[in-house]
């Protein structure tokens, strides 16, 4: 039913937590495309030679980038559904079948995010990333970006293989460019459940932010040149110039880091708590 993608480069020990948290979903038809991009610490290749046969692994040792790898899991994959995880997030053990009969249930629906929240390198909770539900509020402002994250993706294989990512793709925005590119003949939606968390970096070079900055401004520059929307140019503008400002002068709150709020219940955090503790004993993957 699903093929989940799931690119690595250097997972270290993170790459174990994230494959039991597929391991120990409540949906159980699928499979996981493991797809080294070079990685140098033997992550990959120190996992048990009896795994789960569910779980897929290409190595080639080129480190050719994530939207290349997306690519050839696209080309690869075998299930109904084409479903993105990335090697250092959790999955809640509901999020394959809740995204799962949300799509069954709405086939108009092309591309189906989560709402998410973040972690830190020790699986502290950090907070919640802005949420968007309907399609029109996920796309009102492109000039802004579109809150869908990335690693909670699940989508029809046909539409991924019709909305391939591009190559060479954007700096670390390959998920913006697609959505950009893909919005005005496609229909997105996100669950208004936390079933994914997403894994922040304790530390982000400023140059490596302000570098995707740039690259996502580039992406919506040419867009919206392109269709000579001059009203979306300049709010794709000035948004950048005070994003980078922001960067700059409060480089404590910079990147993605920015986006988090808190707004995370106290039930929602147990809950998270009691399955980060479960899948750093479950040992399923060692």
């Amino acid at each position: 039913m699903i093929t989940i993608a799931m690119p690595v480069f250097n997972g270290g020990h993170l790459l174990r937590i994230a494959l039991d948290s597929i391991l120990l979903q409540t949906f159980q038809d699928w499979e996981l495309l493991l797809i080294d991009d070079g990685s140098t610490d033997g992550a990959v290749n120190a996992l048990p030679a009896d795994l789960d046969p569910r779980i897929r692994v290409f190595s080639d040792g080129r480190n050719l980038g994530l939207a290349s790898r997306l690519n050839q899991a696209i080309d690869l994959a075998r299930g109904r559904y084409f479903a993105r995880m990335d090697h250092d997030d959790v999955s809640h053990p509901e999020r394959l079948a809740q995204q799962v009969a949300y799509l069954e249930a709405n086939p108009r629906t092309d591309l189906l995010g989560t709402k998410c929240v973040a972690i830190s390198e020790n699986d502290r909770i950090l907070g919640e990333f802005p949420f968007r539900s309907s399609h029109a509020s996920i796309c009102a402002r492109p000039w802004l970006g579109f809150y869908l994250p990335h690693p909670s993706w699940m989508g029809r294989t046909d539409w991924f293989r019709e909305h391939r990512y591009a190559e060479p793709a954007p700096f670390r925005c390959e998920d913006q460019e697609l959505l950009l590119r893909a919005h005005a003949d496609s229909t997105y939606h996100g669950l208004d459940s936390s079933l994914l968390a997403y894994r922040l970096r304790d530390k982000v070079c400023l140059r490596t932010i302000l570098r995707t900055r740039l690259a996502l401004a580039g992406t919506q520059w040419r867009y919206f040149v392109t269709r000579k929307d001059w009203c979306g140019l300049t709010a794709a503008s000035v948004v950048t110039a005070l994003r980078m400002a922001k960067d700059i002068c409060l480089p404590g709150s910079t990147g993605v880091k920015s986006e988090v709020a808190g707004g995370v219940s106290e039930s929602e955090r147990r809950r998270w708590r009691d399955w980060l503790a479960l899948l750093q004993t479950s040992g399923i993957s060692r």
